[in-house]
């Protein structure tokens, strides 16, 4: 299952410490404008190594397109993208070759397959979430066209929440915070894990605005449930709420009902989606990330004979995988509602732009 999407297709390729990581999208419109600094821009955001709140593995994450794009516009045909990896230390897996480490795929990956990629996990790392911001931001490009703006950022580490949120701020924050009055705590706690050896985890909140009524396949696809396919897919999240989420559980029907104007809804409990369709309101995705396992304490574990033995671990790894994983949730929004628009309207973006119109 290394494929995602409908009418808009991405699979992606690659391990961690393999030689190259890259992705083919398929379904993309002919004639949409790819802006190679863009999709760039982009994998800036989520590339390690920024600041001593990531992982310092450093990669450039330079993407190479490789089809599916002719003087600047797509084709129509698949749109293939590489990233190549060059710096990897695969040595420093080589003392866990044989065990589990506690709170990973290894345990789960070995039992399926009867084999697994030691090396900073292969295919169940989240390197691999670079393919998907590519893929994302062709999407946004084909968003963009018809006035659909997706934009993400922390809410949440370690507990401590976050209360106004500015998403122009969070662009500019290194911890792509939403909430400048609670961004020291917050980075606060990230570093002082890290300094303990351990790891903390985090919530991100992505909206999408300038969405239109209708998007969306009852009964059986969703928005809602396209949308929390998507952001349970990426590596360490938990859990996904849309909207309130689990607040409206805690309210009365007249607390969470979102009334209607002649001007639209006077609230929006729903996060933008009623009976698995945009209603024209924000769409508003909460995603919860739990701590990275990769932590330097010693934990019990076992090896693939069943012997138990004691992990400890060495490696560059996030302390808070939520920082990144912003950028990942942006453009798994972005991938969702870019399919959802194609399966709609249809092959081309002129098709596409004059029914927005």
């Amino acid at each position: 299952m290394n494929s995602f999407g409908q009418k808009l297709v991405l699979t992606t390729f690659g391990e961690s410490h393999g030689v190259a990581i890259g992705c083919i999208l398929d379904g993309v419109p002919a004639g949409l404008e790819i802006d190679e600094n863009f999709i760039q821009q982009e994998l800036d955001k989520r590339k390690p190594g920024k600041s001593e709140l990531e992982t310092a593995r450093k990669e450039a994450d330079k993407v190479e397109i490789l089809s599916g794009v002719f003087e600047g516009l797509s084709t129509g045909t698949s749109i293939g993208m590489i990233i190549y990896n060059t710096n990897q230390k695969s040595r420093d897996y080589s003392n866990i070759k044989d065990m589990f480490r506690p709170g990973h795929a290894d345990f789960t990956y070995y039992y399926k397959y009867g084999l697994r990629d030691y090396r900073g996990g292969g295919r169940s790392s989240a390197r691999e979430t670079a393919c998907r911001v590519a893929g994302g931001a062709v999407a946004k490009l084909i968003l963009a066209q018809i006035g659909i703006t997706v934009e993400s950022g922390v809410s949440a580490i370690d507990g401590i929440e976050g209360r106004e949120f500015d998403y122009e701020y969070a662009k500019g924050s290194r911890l792509y915070a939403l909430d400048k009055g609670v961004e020291a705590l917050q980075e606060k706690a990230v570093l002082d894990a890290k300094n303990s050896h351990n790891s903390v985890g985090g919530v991100v909140t992505t909206r999408a605005i300038g969405v239109p009524i209708g998007l969306g396949e009852p009964i059986y696809d969703k928005l809602d449930g396209a949308l929390a396919t998507a952001m349970m897919g990426i590596n360490a999240v938990k859990a996904v709420e849309i909207g309130d989420g689990i607040e409206s559980s805690h309210l009365k029907g007249d607390e969470n009902n979102d009334e209607i104007s002649s001007d639209g809804f006077l609230t929006n409990h729903s996060g933008g989606i009623l009976g698995g369709i945009s209603n024209g309101d924000e769409i508003v995705v909460k995603t919860h990330f739990k701590p990275t396992p990769s932590i330097f304490k010693s934990q019990k574990t076992v090896t693939t004979d069943n012997s138990e033995v004691d992990c400890n671990l060495k490696g560059r790894h996030d302390p808070c995988v939520a920082i990144r994983g912003s950028i990942v949730c942006e453009a798994m929004m972005s991938l969702v509602l870019a399919d959802m628009v194609l399966l709609n309207m249809g092959s081309k973006m002129e098709h596409i732009k004059a029914i927005y119109k």
